[in-house]
């Protein structure tokens, strides 16, 4: 069965765009370091999803997760890292930072407007991963974090749905589920509640199970949320 979700993977690329690779600073490790390590194998659901959004453009380059208008340090495009390493080797210019939101920023949201408007999907997954503990430029650097953080902040979806969401992820897992806990939700799903219900899920990096043993868990879950709200 097709679930009635609409997917965004937006940290799961490692790509520079060529327009800056002479620029780029990072290493390709350190670009790997401030993406979403896992995702591509964790939320490879294109299969199983009525609609799937991603792009193979490094976060540390352009952050599809941020306001266009956010200029800070990890911002939509990035001085440092969350690692605080240094991006590039010289500022960017204004007209180099708008031609690359303008590349490849515009274009995601775009995706995802003219998805989210024609009302056949039931929620917006926003899908993530995240490092076990909190990194320096986190919302909370050196913590350790739950397995899993489940985000509705501003009211992105009703808290009924992500209650019960938690509900099929703990029923799976020993370790914590939280709830806005370290995150309360980013500028994806913020921004597209506009147009649906989104909830933001962020999965720990830690290695409590295997990536193929997430994707098992994520989809199980989603599976089951699917079959008590539709």
């Amino acid at each position: 069965m097709t679930l009635p979700l609409l997917v965004s993977v937006p940290h799961a690329g490692l790509r520079v765009p060529a327009e800056v690779e002479s620029l780029c600073a990072l290493t390709p490790s350190e670009v790997a370091d401030d993406g979403d390590g896992g995702a591509d194998e964790i939320y490879a659901f294109e299969e199983e999803v009525g609609a799937f959004v991603t792009t193979d453009v490094a976060r540390a380059i352009v952050d599809m997760n941020r306001a266009r208008d956010n200029r800070k340090a990890d911002g939509v495009v990035k001085t440092h890292t969350c690692w605080n390493v240094e991006v590039w080797k010289r500022p960017l210019s204004g007209a180099e930072i708008e031609g690359l939101l303008d590349s490849y920023h515009s274009p995601y949201h775009r995706r995802l407007t003219e998805l989210g408007t024609r009302r056949q999907w039931v929620l917006g997954v926003d899908c993530h991963t995240m490092a076990g503990v909190g990194p320096p430029l986190g919302p909370d650097p050196g913590v350790e974090r739950p397995w899993v953080c489940l985000s509705n902040g501003d009211g992105t979806c009703p808290q009924e749905w992500i209650e019960s969401l938690r509900g099929c992820f703990q029923d799976q897992l020993e370790g914590p589920v939280r709830i806005n806990d370290p995150y309360d939700g980013g500028y994806i799903t913020r921004f597209h509640a506009a147009e649906m219900p989104w909830i933001q899920i962020e999965l720990s990096r830690a290695p409590f199970m295997s990536n193929e043993g997430k994707r098992h868990v994520v989809l199980t879950a989603l599976q089951r949320w699917t079959q008590r709200h539709t």
